[in-house]
């Protein structure tokens, strides 16, 4: 799995027409071959910081499937508008995962 990361500084003037449009989007990317989970999440201490993380079976599902995809041009045309200035993305494999946990026992780490 790859997890994709990217922070979106959205105008902070926008941020309620950006969930809106981010509500059509989500659709979008969700129908893509490799696509596992999105999670968009705003930031708490600065306005119009939003926190985007995709789960993506294979990196090539991203930057190649979606990105050179018809559909992403809809996302872009979407989303891209918001952006100011346009975020980073990078993309992440897990080293160390942590759960809560469910009884008495420890919490499970895997490597």
């Amino acid at each position: 799995m790859i997890l994709e990361h990217a922070l979106l500084p959205v105008r902070p003037e926008l941020t309620a027409e950006f969930e809106h449009a981010f509500e059509q989007a989500r659709h979008i990317i969700a129908a893509m071959p490799g696509f596992g989970s999105l999670t968009l999440s705003r930031c708490v201490e600065r306005p119009g910081g939003y926190l985007l993380l995709v789960e993506w079976d294979t990196l090539a599902d991203h930057t190649e499937g979606f990105r050179g995809s018809p559909e992403y041009l809809r996302w872009k045309a979407l989303l891209h508008h918001f952006y100011e200035p346009f975020p980073v993305v990078e993309h992440y494999t897990t080293v160390i995962r942590a759960d809560k946990p469910v009884g008495p026992a420890e919490p499970t780490v895997s490597h």
